[in-house]
């Protein structure tokens, strides 16, 4: 049981088609509100990214240790989001 609970108001933005699925899911009584709606989605990535992290600090020890710089770089070019690129077509 949490007594007190300290809680901070923010904003964010989600597509808008994301917002009519969460507000049919509490029409239809299957969330409280979207407040609880989001609330939840964002424990349930913090407990992924927890995971994550657990799992890698585990598959490290078993391999060596920590990412040394030029294995993070690497990882990072390779893991880091792609900015909208377009190619070109050949001419």
């Amino acid at each position: 049981m949490v007594f007190d609970m300290a809680t901070t108001k923010i904003t964010i933005t989600v597509p808008q088609e994301q917002v009519v699925e969460i507000c049919a899911l509490v029409a239809a009584g299957r969330a409280t509100s979207t407040s609880a709606f989001v609330k939840h989605a964002v424990s349930i990535a913090l407990s992924d990214a927890a995971g994550w992290r657990e799992m890698l600090d585990d598959a490290l020890t078993q391999t060596g240790g920590p990412l040394s710089d030029k294995e993070r770089a690497w990882a990072d070019g390779i893991l880091a989001p792609k900015k909208n690129v377009r190619k070109r077509k050949a001419a």
